[in-house]
């Protein structure tokens, strides 16, 4: 059906003749603002994935408006950025893309630009390219002057005539761009702290009810896109935010959670070990055993034993 299309977009040049933009003067970098195009893109909504990172901050939203931020709203009218790496789908209004009351720039970016270079292998490393649209970065007016201006170097570059040390100078800015967005990330998982909790205490609650419910467990379990889908973030932004709170991931939450249950199991009932692992919803009770060795140096009937 038609609105089940996705298109594919695998060029610079294919990505501004989506927003309906001219050509770009680089084949693998463009930096675009975002502001009343001369020949606004019209069209229906629709499903988009591309091979292209995109790096956009949004600004200038007339009056109040409530953003939803994890599985918060807030009022926030200042800077909202977003990264999209190569492979994420999302949707595309174009009605309403190019709105007179916003402001910004994006910056598009093939991955044959970082070819043979740190930022090919880095660029992977940063866990807000895996983040919803929910869940992008606000910035304070300081911190976006800062991102800003390097915007700004990135686009005198590209926009002078190329030599060799442009690509070079690019990729300085890039990399100094993504340290401040993984600093300002940071910065709002600390502001955030009301709402962190929250949902800390969500993940919390949900593992307890998980691990209580023998016939959920029996299909297999908890996993870091199960729980981040129930509490509707994503695995990424969940991970991040646990690790900023308490120095654990989703998967070692989830570790944790199981040997609890599985000492409680071990320290106060007669079954055994493999028992145990079935009611865990481990498929295999080797996997129960050796993630319980790993994580307390000591065998489930060792430490079983040493209640006797």
């Amino acid at each position: 059906m038609e609105k089940d299309f996705l298109q594919r977009i695998q060029t610079i040049s294919e990505l501004h003749q989506l927003f309906g933009l001219p050509k770009p003067e680089h084949p693998l970098l463009s930096v675009v603002p975002i502001e009343p195009f001369a020949e606004p893109p019209v069209g229906p909504a629709k499903r988009v994935v591309t091979d292209v990172y995109i790096i956009s901050l949004k600004k200038g939203f007339r009056g109040p408006v409530k953003i939803k931020y994890g599985q918060q709203v807030y009022d926030f009218d200042e800077g909202v950025l977003s990264f999209m790496a190569p492979g994420q789908v999302f949707g595309l209004d174009l009605e309403k893309f190019s709105s007179p009351t916003q402001s910004g720039w994006m910056l598009f970016i093939h991955p044959d630009f970082f070819w043979n270079t740190a930022l090919a292998r880095q660029i992977r490393q940063y866990e807000f390219f895996g983040y919803e649209v929910n869940e992008a970065l606000f910035l304070s007016a300081k911190e976006e002057a800062i991102l800003t201006r390097l915007i700004d170097h990135i686009n005198q570059e590209y926009q002078a005539n190329l030599d060799k040390f442009s690509q070079q100078i690019i990729l300085a800015q890039i990399d100094a761009l993504l340290s401040y967005s993984e600093r300002f990330y940071e910065r709002q998982f600390i502001t955030r702290r009301i709402s962190s909790h929250q949902l800390l205490d969500q993940v919390d609650q949900l593992l307890t009810a998980w691990l209580a419910d023998e016939e959920r467990l029996s299909s297999g379990l908890p996993t870091v896109q199960a729980v981040a889908e129930q509490l509707q973030v994503s695995p990424d932004y969940l991970s991040g935010l646990l690790r900023q709170l308490t120095g654990l991931n989703t998967q070692q939450h989830i570790h944790q959670r199981l040997l609890e249950k599985a000492k409680e199991k071990l320290s106060t009932t007669h079954l055994s070990v493999s028992e145990i692992a079935y009611q865990l919803g481990f498929e295999h009770p080797q996997s129960f055993s050796r993630l319980f060795k790993e994580k307390t140096h000591q065998s489930p009937l060792a430490f079983r034993q040493s209640f006797h």
